[in-house]
């Protein structure tokens, strides 16, 4: 039998997403977080202290595998303590306080280094000082108000509903790429479903849990899809730009614990401005 008859092998199955285990560590953690908002609420505080810390490390390293980019690990992940810690009794005097503290001791502690480098480490230090724990503060400043449980269950319904909105939709109808030069499974199908879904969650929440405006709800919805999906694309540029295909492995079925934060953390700012817009504390 000549080469040109012999069968072509099986193509290799397509490694995709573990559905099962993401829906399980989604679960998990999602428990966690309602567990620590309906008994303690300095619990949930401590969830974002810890996942901010957990956070850092992880976009530090994947800085370091991607770019050879060495951010001062040190005072991020004790700058970020203070800035979310500092966000529950001082507010944003607090948070901003400690956040520009963090950013003179990122300047001061890359001197060591000397001068080959010094500005591309202290941009990408202060990029992971705000990106990180100072959007997470925002979340943790979301539950000191007297409603704080609801603000932050409405915050994450409508971020939990865009993802299994665009996820869904998005596996059934897409068939036009969003950003194909960054994320080419997102698409506009995918997109409107998050809208219908966030949009719809965000309306029900703001009027059954915060006792709003239907339209504010709707309004709310709506910003927190845009900067979710905004969230999502932002890191998957910043992925691309490394060449790593997850932030790290901590997480089963969803990669590493950045690849689950990426929609959180810009929606966690929007989130906090627009409520305390639409409903004063």
């Amino acid at each position: 039998m000549t080469t040109g008859d012999a069968a072509a092998p099986p193509p290799a199955p397509k490694k995709g997403r573990n559905l099962p285990a993401a829906i399980a560590v989604g679960v998990l953690l999602g428990g966690a977080v309602l567990v620590s908002l309906l008994t303690v609420r300095q619990i949930f505080v401590g969830i974002v202290a810890l996942a901010v810390a957990m956070g850092t490390y992880e976009l530090a390293g994947a800085l370091r595998r991607g770019a050879d980019i060495r951010v001062t690990l040190w005072p991020l992940l004790l700058g970020g303590q203070a800035v979310v810690w500092l966000s529950w009794p001082f507010g944003r005097d607090g948070q901003l306080a400690a956040f520009v503290v963090t950013i003179l001791a990122c300047l001061v502690w890359r001197l060591r280094g000397g001068a080959a480098g010094y500005v591309r480490d202290v941009s990408a230090s202060v990029l992971t000082a705000a990106y990180v724990p100072l959007f997470a503060s925002f979340a943790a400043m979301l539950v000191v108000a007297e409603d704080g449980v609801a603000r932050v269950v409405s915050f994450l319904i409508v971020v939990v509903c865009n993802d299994v909105g665009g996820y869904t939709t998005g596996a059934k109808l897409g068939r036009h790429p969003m950003a194909p030069n960054i994320s080419p499974k997102k698409s506009w199908e995918g997109f409107a479903g998050s809208v219908v879904v966030g949009t719809a969650a965000g309306t029900l929440a703001v009027v059954f849990l915060l006792d709003g405006q239907w339209w504010q709800g709707a309004l709310f919805g709506a910003a927190i899809v845009l900067t979710a999906t905004i969230g999502d694309l932002v890191e998957s540029l910043i992925k691309r730009d490394l060449g790593i295909k997850d932030m790290g492995t901590l997480l089963p079925g969803h990669g590493g614990l950045m690849d689950r934060l990426d929609s959180l953390l810009p929606s966690a700012v929007v989130s906090w401005l627009l409520l305390r817009l639409f409903i004063p504390a």
